[in-house]
């Protein structure tokens, strides 16, 4: 009889990926086969995201086109897991009669056992299990990421209790992650193939608080950088009142960090920053800016913004146009505000018009636009390192990214040159740019060399 084979469709964010990586680890060692066709999978896991309405709608039908399966493929069971399930399993049971069993967001340790006791009774009810089991310290993963580098989240949940977000809702309060099994994962990762490290979790510089005994993100970043072969480290979703002049030293010094820092700052006026209930203010802000700006080594700030919070003046609209103006991060990400059930923010008033939050982001998008042409222009003549990461066939080019760009949500660079490997660094000299991105070709000089 052949194997069972499982198909997985990951929804959602980086720290939902590394769920969804955890859960292929678990099922590959049960000895279940997997494949990326849906049409040929018995079993079909979709791990889902829930923290805007638009990613709720997103799973849904994501949930609903797989179901098709039953009909058209060789599909027999229907597993939703994730933020979804954990969240609103009592309205989506109902309303999602297709899938066989549901599970949070921590529940799917209990994965394989689910799927041989749905296997075991054909008519089986819908299985619904939500409650948390603690898998912090699970160091073994199924890798989804290109080989040269992978995310390693160092704590789950969240007690940052923003006013918008539903998160601490979902995945708990913050829990770090020991620094033994951190170091251990990251071999694993490095052994892997994994060349480049990305810290991730809800708030990466509240790392260790809830541990003591010295614990803290500066002390792992120097074990990650001693103990471990990892080339480099990046930092993401560093909240704004932990990023301590400690840290940026330690960014602007440590050879093995890159020389960025994700920064979310949502707002910069004091008054929506407290109804969103960030404990930051536009002087807090600017200061991080200014003493970023100050190293003598260039730093890469990421950052996002979100328009339309709730009784958002248009004097603070362009408040924050005019921060964004003169502070020019480097990346940003620019979003709507989304009105979540059960949070704060939901019940506050004037809830500004869909219309015009969109039109605050478009404002707001062409100010970034413009800064990015900016910082492009002042690049252009320069060689900078670049790792290859793949083809554009319709440009005819390579596209990689320097040690300033994130994967999957940062700028990138295109590169004409005679070959590229997959994860090697090449010294690109910049030529142009294409309104976000770079253009470069290979410097055969500094190749040579």
């Amino acid at each position: 009889m052949s194997k069972t084979t499982i198909a997985v469709v990951s929804l959602g964010c980086d720290k939902n990926r590394v769920d969804t990586e955890n859960m292929l680890y678990t099922l590959t060692n049960a000895g279940y086969a997997l494949t990326t066709a849906h049409d040929k999978a018995h079993v079909i896991i979709v791990n889902t995201c829930a923290f805007i309405e638009s990613a709720r709608r997103e799973a849904v039908e994501t949930i609903l086109e797989m179901a098709e399966y039953k009909k058209s493929g060789s599909l027999k069971k229907l597993i939703v897991t994730g933020c979804l399930p954990q969240k609103y399993a009592d309205e989506i049971k109902s309303q999602l009669p297709e899938v066989d069993a549901f599970l949070g967001v921590k529940a799917y340790t209990h994965i394989a056992d689910i799927i041989q006791s749905l296997s075991a009774d054909a008519q089986a009810a819908q299985t619904v299990q939500t409650a948390c089991v603690d898998t912090a310290e699970n160091e073994n993963r199924f890798l989804t990421t290109p080989q040269h580098y992978a995310y390693l989240r160092i704590a789950d949940g969240c007690d940052n209790r923003c006013a918008y977000c539903t998160i601490p809702s979902i995945r708990g309060a913050y829990t770090s992650r020991t620094p033994d099994s951190l170091v251990r994962e990251a071999l694993n990762l490095t052994q892997a193939g994994a060349r480049e490290l990305i810290l991730i979790a809800q708030d990466v510089t509240r790392y260790g608080k809830d541990l003591g005994g010295g614990a803290g993100l500066i002390p792992l970043l120097q074990r990650l950088s001693a103990e471990t072969p990892v080339q480099q480290i990046r930092l993401m979703y560093c909240y704004p009142e932990l990023v301590t002049d400690e840290l940026i030293h330690e960014i602007a010094h440590n050879p093995i960090v890159a020389k960025y820092i994700d920064i979310p700052f949502q707002h910069t006026h004091d008054r929506i920053l407290r109804l969103m209930n960030r404990r930051c203010t536009e002087k807090t802000l600017r200061e991080i800016m200014q003493k970023i700006r100050a190293q003598k080594t260039y730093i890469a700030v990421r950052t996002t913004l979100m328009t339309g919070f709730p009784s958002e003046t248009e004097e603070e609209f362009m408040h924050l146009c005019g921060f964004v103006k003169e502070m020019r991060p480097d990346h940003v990400g620019v979003f709507t505000y989304s009105k979540e059930p059960d949070t704060p923010a939901a019940s506050m008033r004037p809830q500004v018009p869909e219309k015009t939050k969109l039109a605050r982001k478009e404002k707001l998008c062409q100010i970034v636009l413009d800064n990015y042409r900016l910082l492009n222009a002042s690049l252009v003549g320069k060689t900078l390192p670049v790792v290859y990461e793949g083809i554009d066939y319709t440009r005819g080019m390579f596209y990689g990214r320097t040690p300033y760009n994130a994967p999957e949500i940062d700028t990138l660079v295109y590169f004409s040159g005679e070959f590229a490997d997959v994860g090697n660094v090449y010294p690109v000299k910049i030529t142009g740019y294409d309104q976000y991105d770079l253009l470069g070709e290979i410097n055969q000089h500094e190749l040579a060399q």
